[in-house]
């Protein structure tokens, strides 16, 4: 068997298992790993500015492909600045695996220039984490790194000191990933209780998160079987919202609607593949009866107390629970939340649509409204923390050809222009859009050279409002006046014109549409600078802290709300559609 360095062999296995570029910054220790990608075939180095944005691209590409992905950092300061973006990749299930490189292996331990102990650090935001201490227990590690990721969704972290990569070892290994993982059906009994609960109760309602990905069909069918609203969290929306005759609307902090309400006042609530960490908009005590399905077992139960625990695909649970159930005549309860919901999204509506397309600055809303009419069906969003978030869940529009998605379970800031980068890297082609708030952007601005240099086909839509608008609103929301949440005014457009990508600084609403479409038009990054009201969502003055969590669970709060875009069409259809 022939005999190759350690990291010739790692590199053409990941290769091999499918890998085809590795997000990252050179650095000595990596050296070895970087010559080999250079001298491999089929396998590319994406250059990036900082390790946070590789492990936030490589996240991205995880997400969008469903397969491995792969970031490095060199020894020290390299692979610590991986870490915000490994949580953020981890929290939301995306098979990555971040090679760590590491000082001489003989110098570990003394207290060597740069030394950390990356098999401690990176344990809380992986399920591997280990260190590599030859070359042939290396070549077994990489395998084993590689499944764990697979199998368990989330982040493996390979800690390899520089010297080993150096190591002679004999290759090739591994054969074969188990790329396509089982789905879980639960047991016969449980299947049967949860028929039984669904017949006994009178009413139920439907929430679904992102494990509803490949169970619409189902979920659908069982609702109109059984007459059910649906609501769901932020990451089932791209999955059930759309042409739902069921919809009402989600629930959470950026909720709308009147999926609060449908959860609380019916007699059984089924948590259909959601771990929702707010448990405040979760019913519980003396109300509704409550069932969770979901293909981690970890996550059952530990939001809410459960009368019934299910471990399984959502998809084949329901299919096999769908022929056990009897149909439910009465579709009042759903008339009514329907009703409830069209109410809740026409009441805010008005707020920030009147006379919109003059306003200045420019509302946010009418920039996010007006990218959802122009993006491409297939478009993909990625999507910055802050009031990013509230535009990307009111206003972007799911058909299940577009994705949506930002740091949702991590919260981190700047986090939309370096996931865009992952995005734009793997499918080339495709449409994609980086929804970035100032203050993510001027995080991790440097990624705008990494844009430039490898000629991403990128459009990056600034929402510049000169605030950090989510923290302020949090200060308001607690009855504290903010501070240090505003900054001067800054020309992004003007800074990407320096890095040379071409872009437009856009003040008049009138403007919008136009520069908008000319930018999703025009092959290679753009960078679209729109000055935004920073008093968008300035909390009414009579509001006080004690009131703010019925506020904020109310699906008609006007100033957080500010309109629903094309959702108000939908539930006027939905209304309209309801059997008499």
């Amino acid at each position: 068997m022939a005999r190759t360095s350690l990291a010739r062999l790692l590199v053409t296995q990941l290769r091999d298992m499918g890998v085809e570029r590795i997000y990252g910054l050179v650095g000595d220790s990596l050296n070895p790993v970087v010559d080999a990608v250079r001298t491999t075939e089929g396998i590319d180095w994406v250059h990036v500015r900082n390790e946070e944005a590789a492990a936030f691209a490589a996240g991205a590409e995880a997400r969008l492909t469903g397969k491995l992905a792969v970031c490095a950092g060199s020894c020290g300061p390299g692979n610590t600045h991986l870490i915000q973006g490994l949580f953020d990749a981890h929290r939301d299930g995306a098979p990555v695996l971040a090679i760590a490189s590491h000082i001489p292996s003989s110098k570990i331990g003394t207290g060597f220039f740069q030394e950390t102990h990356p098999e401690i650090l990176f344990q809380e935001c992986s399920h591997f984490a280990e260190m590599v201490n030859s070359g042939p227990h290396g070549a077994t590690l990489l395998h084993v790194a590689a499944q764990t990721a697979i199998a368990k969704r989330g982040v493996s972290v390979l800690v390899l000191p520089g010297d080993v990569a150096d190591e002679e070892v004999e290759g090739p290994l591994t054969k074969d990933l188990a790329l396509e993982l089982g789905r879980v059906l639960p047991a016969q009994s449980r299947i049967e209780e949860l028929a039984r609960l669904i017949d006994q109760a009178r009413t139920v309602t439907l929430f679904a998160g992102a494990g509803v990905e490949g169970a619409r069909e189902e979920v659908l069918e069982l609702a109109a079987k059984i007459k059910a609203p649906i609501g769901h969290a932020f990451g089932g929306k791209e999955w059930i919202q759309y042409d739902n005759p069921f919809d009402v609307g989600m629930s959470g902090l950026l909720g709308y609607g009147a999926c609060y309400e449908a959860m609380h006042e019916a007699d059984l609530v089924l948590l259909l593949g959601t771990d929702f960490p707010y448990t405040e908009f979760l019913p519980g005590g003396e109300g509704a009866k409550i069932v969770q399905v979901d293909q981690d077992a970890s996550r059952l139960g530990r939001r809410v107390p459960l009368d019934l625990a299910l471990h399984g695909d959502v998809a084949l649970t329901l299919q096999q629970v769908l022929p056990r159930i009897a149909e439910k005549r009465d579709n009042r309860f759903l008339a009514r939340q329907l009703k409830a919901h069209h109410k809740a999204l026409a009441g805010v509506v008005s707020a920030y649509t009147k006379n919109v397309e003059r306003m200045k600055p420019i509302h946010p809303e009418f920039v996010a409204a007006t990218l959802d009419d122009l993006a491409a069906e297939d478009a993909v969003f990625t999507v910055d923390t802050g009031m990013c978030n509230v535009w990307a869940a009111r206003y972007i529009t799911p058909n299940g050809k577009r994705r949506v998605f930002g740091s949702w379970h991590h919260g981190t800031m700047a986090n939309a222009l370096p996931q865009a980068i992952g995005a734009s890297a793997s499918h080339p082609g495709r449409q994609v859009i980086s929804l970035s708030g100032d203050g993510g952007l001027g995080m991790l601005m440097g990624e705008l050279l990494t844009v430039r240099l490898h000629d991403l086909d990128t459009k990056i839509i600034v929402f510049n409002n000169s605030s950090l608008g989510m923290v302020k609103l949090e200060m308001l929301v607690e009855g504290i006046p903010d501070h240090e949440t505003d900054h001067a005014p800054v020309d992004f457009a003007a800074i990407a014109q320096g890095a040379g990508i071409p872009s437009v600084r856009i003040t008049d609403p009138k403007r919008l549409r136009g520069e908008l479409a000319k930018a999703l038009k025009t092959p290679g990054p753009v960078l679209v600078d729109v000055v935004t009201d920073p008093h968008a969502l300035s909390m009414p003055p009579k509001i006080t802290a004690q009131q703010i969590r019925g506020f904020a669970m109310a699906s008609t709060k006007v100033v957080l709300a500010g309109g629903v875009g094309k959702m108000l069409d939908m539930a006027s259809t939905n209304l309209r559609n309801i059997p008499r």
